[in-house]
């Protein structure tokens, strides 16, 4: 009989000969769907996948590690925690401002957070969902992050922290934000779940605020299906923002470990008995956002080809852009502010309010040749249902976030693409503008 560790070895390399065994298909223009985003991968995402289920290890295990591991070696950080999605990560990450261990500087109910009004629903959501009272600026179109001068004049006496994204891989001003944070003693939270691998200054994004975010969501820079990271300046963060994911509990042991701190049962927490075992006291109002080691296995192959990825989400914008270029005079094109290097997550297309035709025609134009689109996150957050009856702030005009509402859209710059689905967009968008009277001329 075979031992375990030949079975392994035997399996491992079925599957890479499964994987080989799927020819790849040749692109049909207006047949095939070019996908705004999606995984991209080959075998060593399902050999790890595989490897990991064989070890059954069913919650966060060796492949977490390693994979926390290489992110905080990836970002020259020391402090990076897994958890089961960007938005928990968003949840994690602002719950951690809310500890009563950050004493004076604890963000509590009532207190003010400057975001945008166009992002995503949870970089907003947990400011809401931890009582604080979220305030709106607007953003700049064609990079559709916000200027600074917007932040500083949001700024108020009731301001403990600024929780904005770098949205499709744009980074806002964040060396700069980050001296204006300091400076008046404000948490900074970059929500870097559409950046991974965008420079600002030739530094990374995520490294400059007191917390950070990422997504490994499939449609995201790299993929673990579900999942997502929070990255912490120091390890008072880093240790809390553990303990918001890990059910609130105060003990810091990774799993399968006991005793790290050494007082297992010799310590004194509020009214409990002395001694009572350190691994159930909860020192938080927390949740269980870990992921699987599964999970896991697929981050710890996707994020050695992180540079490979990031190359490729560079040269497909810049594709698109050449090829756009002729059209600046109808359509806002995605543009990079200074001093920063995005690691772009799609191309940012916003149709001008005096062009000939409008967003919905070019969209169903671009649906109709099987070319996905995505609007622009959720445009104007607060024009939705859910945010009806919020408490908030806005502070200036949100026409930008408005005209992104009903003009914006975004196209696909992600790995999978390939040259010939490139000139299938360049092409169709050429095709339809020709196609246009110049109702509006």
């Amino acid at each position: 009989m075979k031992d375990r560790k030949t079975l392994r070895r035997q399996i491992l390399e079925l599957v890479r000969e499964y994987h080989a065994a799927e020819a790849p298909k040749p692109f049909r223009p207006g047949e095939d769907a070019v996908r705004y985003a999606g995984r991209y991968y080959d075998d060593h995402e399902i050999v790890n996948l595989v490897d990991s289920s064989l070890d059954f290890w069913l919650t966060a295990g060796r492949y977490a590690e390693e994979f926390e591991a290489g992110l905080a070696e990836f970002l020259g950080l020391e402090n990076t925690l897994l958890v089961n999605s960007g938005s928990s990560a968003n949840l994690v990450a602002f719950s951690t401002l809310t500890s009563p261990r950050l004493k004076d500087r604890q963000v509590k109910p009532g207190d003010e957070v400057i975001t945008v009004a166009a992002g995503f629903p949870t970089t907003v959501n947990p400011i809401i969902q931890n009582r604080a009272v979220p305030v709106f600026v607007d953003v700049e179109l064609g990079t559709y992050v916000p200027a600074l001068e917007r932040i500083e004049a949001a700024l108020s006496p009731k301001t403990k922290a600024v929780m904005i994204a770098h949205t499709m891989g744009v980074p806002y001003a964040v060396r700069e934000l980050r001296e204006f944070c300091n400076q008046h003693s404000l948490w900074l939270v970059e929500d870097n779940c559409d950046a991974l691998g965008t420079r600002y200054e030739g530094r990374l994004t995520a490294t400059f605020g007191d917390l950070a975010t990422f997504s490994f969501y499939p449609a995201h820079h790299i993929t673990m299906g579900e999942g997502g990271a929070v990255a912490a300046a120091n390890e008072d963060l880093a240790r809390i923002a553990r303990s918001f994911r890990d059910w609130g509990r105060d003990c810091y042991c990774a799993g399968g470990e006991n005793n790290t701190c050494g007082k297992r049962f010799a310590q004194q927490f509020g009214t409990l008995p002395f001694g009572y075992d350190h691994k159930y006291v909860y020192s938080h109002i927390g949740y269980n956002l870990k992921v699987t080691d599964m999970q896991a296995a697929i981050g710890v192959a996707q994020l050695r080809k992180i540079d490979e990825f990031v190359a490729a989400r560079k040269r497909h914008h810049a594709a698109l852009a050449a090829g756009l270029k002729q059209h600046e005079r109808h359509l806002i094109l995605h543009t990079a502010p200074p001093k920063s290097d995005p690691s772009w997550f799609g191309f940012v297309i916003t149709v001008r309010p005096e062009a000939p035709f409008t967003r919905a025609e070019l969209v169903n134009a671009l649906e109709t040749a099987r070319i996905e689109t995505r609007n622009l996150f959720c445009g104007n957050l607060l024009r939705h249902p859910a945010y009806a009856e919020i408490e908030h702030r806005v502070v200036g005009s949100l026409s930008n976030s408005d005209l992104i509402t009903t003009n914006t859209f975004f196209i696909g710059v992600y790995p999978g693409l390939t040259p010939k689905m490139i000139q299938h967009v360049l092409g169709t968008i050429d095709g339809f503008i020709a196609s246009i009277p110049n109702r509006k001329g």
